[in-house]
């Protein structure tokens, strides 16, 4: 179980409110314009950060925000977990990276091809082991940070901006920048493959409906408002459903400590009744069946919540401080992403070790006492010769699996992601590339054309 980390960002880059008189503090505390100490909230966050005025000794710059957040982010990344960072973007390592935005419901590969003039809407799928997917989106290979961040910035480009009574720009849409890379090595024989996926978030801000406005962006504000509508629900769902589980634990636990079997019956009733989870609609947008796993799932998740400390904007500050607050409340169940076939070799060596360790020890018993019987001897030998034998056949399979891959990159100029979603070709023969589009299937198979 992992609870995610909540951050408070307050900055105002804002043109209409740069000669309003700016008052903010870091102290928990949200206070509602002239209002008296009855309307005084209060909230708890992890990390608050003060970003308005550079000159001002509290400043927090975004180094500041990368040093607490970000090295966290990509350590546990490193370490084969999943990682969502809501709100900001942070260093970025090799891999292979896809850049999607989400507009009025509809999903939008940011990085599609040159010639692709003309906007897709993608359809996403949910694979029953690695989670909802968008299919047919574009996968680019990163070999080093500057092609990564040239692609976002490319991305960043390509998103649909309009103007609103707020931003000359505003972003119409949310978009979710996705880096994922393998980690394979072979040590003492023993090989090791961990994938981690890291998804940077940015979420458009609520929108207000005005008179004023063409339809398109009216239609735009909706959806975005549908979409964080769903967002707050899902947080909160699961907020409470973290907060069941947590008193049913504690319950349970006084239980196991009482005298008698009359309070252990009744603090299971407690349990039991009335305290079933709640549905949790991911499905009812596309932003939240996207972030599936970042929400509650197999993910360590961020996020910032990015608040003005100028009174205009108290009532989206105070939206945007509650749904933070609900977050802090998610516990995830993170966990490391290890190749199945990588997994159960560990997990036989580690089977190897223990059953020859117990032949030591009945060795040694029989040592001191020749009348046991050599059948346990003979039963665990056999067990330990078998467990090696699949272990050295999973071990060669698996290197030459790589092994394969490596010379067909080699031999024919391939640059191809860990999903086999893209590919880019540098053969100067003409040639034909076969996919399968399964994502169960890494299958790839190039034809070279006869002349």
């Amino acid at each position: 179980m992992d609870g995610g980390r909540i951050a408070v960002q307050v900055e105002d880059k804002v043109v209409r409110v740069k000669n309003m008189k700016l008052e903010g503090r870091l102290d928990g505390r949200l206070e509602s314009p002239g209002s008296s100490r009855e309307r005084l909230m209060e909230f708890g966050f992890d990390y608050c950060y003060w970003s308005v005025d550079p000159q001002g000794p509290n400043y927090a710059s975004q180094e500041e925000v990368f040093q607490d957040l970000g090295v966290s982010v990509l350590a546990g990344a490193s370490e084969g977990y999943n990682v969502c960072l809501f709100a900001t973007p942070l260093d970025l390592r090799p891999g292979s990276v896809n850049f999607i935005e989400i507009y009025n419901e509809r999903v939008r590969d940011l990085l599609r091809p040159a010639d692709q003039k003309k906007p897709v809407s993608l359809r996403v799928r949910e694979h029953p082991e690695k989670g909802p997917y968008v299919q047919g989106l574009s996968q680019h290979v990163v070999s080093d940070y500057k092609q990564a961040v040239d692609l976002l910035e490319e991305g960043i480009a390509n998103r649909i901006t309009a103007a609103t009574h707020i931003h000359d720009a505003s972003s119409r849409s949310h978009a979710i920048f996705t880096i994922q890379y393998t980690q394979a090595i072979l040590e003492n024989n023993l090989p090791s493959e961990i994938v981690s996926k890291i998804n940077l978030v940015d979420l458009a801000g609520s929108e207000r409906a005005d008179p004023h406005y063409c339809r398109d962006r009216i239609t735009e504000g909706a959806n975005i408002n549908k979409s964080l509508v769903t967002l707050g629900i899902v947080i909160s769902t699961l907020a409470q459903n973290s907060q069941m589980f947590s008193s049913s634990q504690s319950i349970n636990s006084v239980a196991s400590e009482g005298e008698g079997s009359t309070v252990g019956s009744q603090s299971s009733s407690l349990s039991g009744s009335g305290r079933r989870h709640c549905f949790i609609p991911y499905r009812d947008s596309v932003l939240t069946w996207l972030l599936k796993d970042s929400l509650g799932g197999n993910s360590k998740t961020i996020m910032i919540a990015t608040i003005s400390p100028s009174c205009s904007s108290y009532n989206e500050t105070l939206s945007t401080l509650r749904y933070a607050a609900h977050a802090r409340n998610i516990v995830n169940k993170p966990r490391v992403n290890e190749d199945a076939n990588v997994k159960l070799i560990r997990e036989l060596r580690e089977e190897i070790d223990r059953l020859k360790s117990m032949l030591l020890s009945f060795e040694m018993r029989r040592n001191l006492s020749p009348s046991l019987s050599d059948e346990r001897d003979g039963s665990f030998s056999d067990i330990v010769l078998q467990n090696e034998l699949k272990v050295e056949q999973l071990t060669r399979d698996w290197s030459d699996s790589w092994g394969d891959k490596r010379a067909l990159l080699e031999q024919y100029g391939v640059d191809i992601n860990q999903d086999r979603a893209g590919v880019l070709i540098h053969s100067l023969l003409p040639h034909l590339v076969a996919l399968d589009r399964d994502v169960l299937s890494t299958g790839i198979t190039i034809y070279h054309l006869p002349y």
